[in-house]
């Protein structure tokens, strides 16, 4: 297999998920029936930013200057990791790939793009409109509308009261206060679908949200009371894995 480098960090609970699911997903198929292959995981190396360094080098999507610290942060992680003897690598994290393009500028291995990643599922799977949930940066992000539309699929974010609920639960999921975070998240959802008879799937584009459903953490898509959700993490792991046994 192929080495993976991880930047992690941001936060550490998804870390762990991307570290345990990739091995989990080398040990099934080393345990498959009609599997020659011997047990085995994946080779990874891991750089753990701090969330708050991060958090603090955030910029402003109409000065690009403001990005310098936030664009730099990543790209010298990834620049360790190709160091390390990664084959490729991926950013634990959905708000960086706001910033993807500059971020892996130099960069002189692979790194996969979440935001295409989930854009071309979603078009796979016919999701009718796509409601994103997410980071501030992630909902409002051109670059992931971009990402959709080039697959012609209709994505949006929450308006209002609705974007300011997801952007506190998010915050609460970051301190594990994790108490009816499901039920919080349909709310949003209804809110959001309320004017619309048109299908609708969830996007859910935050390592944080994948806490209210634990039992969905390595599911790409998924359905709760009628509700269709995409689960970014477990396509970004779904890509991270392929690449890896190619």
């Amino acid at each position: 297999m192929k080495k993976i480098g991880i930047v992690g960090g941001i936060g550490w609970q998804s870390t762990v998920d991307y570290y345990s699911d990739l091995c989990h997903r080398a040990e099934q198929q080393s345990l498959a029936p009609n599997s020659r292959r011997a047990p085995s995981t994946p080779e990874m190396s891991i750089e753990s930013l701090d969330i708050q360094k991060a958090i603090s080098y955030l910029g402003s999507d109409d000065d690009e200057a403001s990005w310098a610290k936030f664009d730099e942060y990543h790209r010298m992680a990834l620049l360790r990791l190709a160091v390390s003897g990664a084959d490729f690598a991926l950013l634990a994290s959905n708000t960086p790939h706001h910033r993807f393009a500059t971020i892996v500028r130099g960069v002189g291995i692979p790194v996969i793009d979440l935001y295409a990643v989930i854009a071309e599922h979603c078009a796979r799977i016919d999701p009718g409109r796509v409601l994103v949930l997410g980071t501030a940066f992630t909902m409002k992000s051109q670059r992931l509308r971009n990402a959709f539309a080039r697959f012609g699929v209709d994505a949006a974010a929450p308006q209002g009261v609705a974007e300011q609920e997801v952007v506190q639960l998010i915050a609460d999921l970051h301190v594990n206060r994790l108490a009816d975070a499901a039920e919080r998240i349909a709310r949003i959802a209804r809110i959001s679908f309320a004017q619309s008879a048109a299908p609708q799937t969830v996007c859910l584009a935050c390592t944080e949200l994948l806490l209210a459903y634990p039992q969905y953490r390595r599911t790409a898509s998924f359905n709760v009371d009628g509700v269709r959700y995409t689960n970014a993490s477990a396509l970004h792991m779904n890509a991270a894995f392929d690449l890896a046994m190619q």
